[in-house]
């Protein structure tokens, strides 16, 4: 793949992936916008990993607390720590067992522009209306398994391109009334786990595949989308900790309205 296009999808991946805007749905329509040849589920994995190296790095502290914990707990100690692995294994059994399910038996059948364009729209109707009912009372530190399962369950639906998978979760977290930049710390965090295993099983079709420049494709493609994510989380909580999801509902009527009207008129 030509070096321009590897750098267009790995700003869009890096840019898009934890905004509540949905990654996916933006790779999906890259090919579609420009002509270009579809790049496939590897490519977008492989940006993804990029991402999650990226989320990794800005939570680092948070990951360390939960590698403590899980060292303390062989002495019997309970610790924050402890609680939040429980939390996030809880939240990504649900997407674990709809991820395998769908990659075994449903592989492209949803990557539609039309799916995307009214999932758009109706997803960011559901953000907007948790955003603005949602009471901002509750912390990472108040959550608990029964939350986690629903977050869990809400991550699922992220599978539908368009959806945005940190969308939907944060959209749960605000029903629940989890403040905002919370939301979307733990919405991250749920991302590394489902993102690894992505990555795991793209990895293992490169290896079947024994293809050196899709390979070489899809390093390239991390890298670069490692450090637009970095820049974008850093930017998106920074904005969240003094304002509201609205301007990201907004783009995303405005783009669902576009695909729309190039679908139908």
């Amino acid at each position: 793949m030509p070096l321009f296009h590897l750098i267009v999808l790995a700003l869009v991946q890096g840019i898009t992936e934890f905004l509540p805007v949905s990654s996916s749905a933006h790779l999906i329509l890259v090919p579609y916008v420009t002509g270009w040849e579809d790049q496939g589920l590897l490519l977008d994995v492989a940006v993804h990993v990029g991402t999650l190296l990226a989320v990794m790095l800005y939570f680092w502290r948070d990951l360390w607390e939960m590698l403590r914990g899980a060292g303390l707990a062989l002495r019997g100690k309970r610790t924050a720590g402890q609680r939040m692995i429980g939390h996030l294994i809880i939240a990504t059994i649900p997407a674990v067992l709809a991820g395998y399910l769908l990659h075994k038996y449903a592989g492209d059948l949803l990557r539609s522009v039309e799916v995307i364009a009214w999932a758009t729209i109706g997803f960011g109707v559901l953000l907007y209306i948790a955003d603005r009912i949602g009471m901002t009372l509750r912390r990472i530190e108040h959550m608990t398994a029964g939350s986690a399962l629903l977050l869990g369950l809400a991550q699922v639906l992220a599978f539908i391109p368009g959806a945005s998978r940190s969308g939907v979760t944060m959209m749960a977290a605000r029903f629940l009334g989890y403040e905002r930049a919370d939301t979307a710390r733990f919405s991250m965090l749920m991302s590394i786990p489902v993102i690894a295993g992505a990555g795991l099983l793209a990895a293992l079709d490169l290896a079947k595949a024994g293809d050196a420049s899709l390979t070489m494709d899809a390093l390239i493609g991390a890298g670069l989308a490692f450090v637009s994510a970095l820049l974008a989380i850093a930017l998106m909580m920074r904005w969240l900790r003094r304002a509201s999801f609205t301007p990201f509902v907004v783009y995303r009527l405005l783009l669902g309205a576009a695909l729309l009207a190039l679908i139908y008129l």
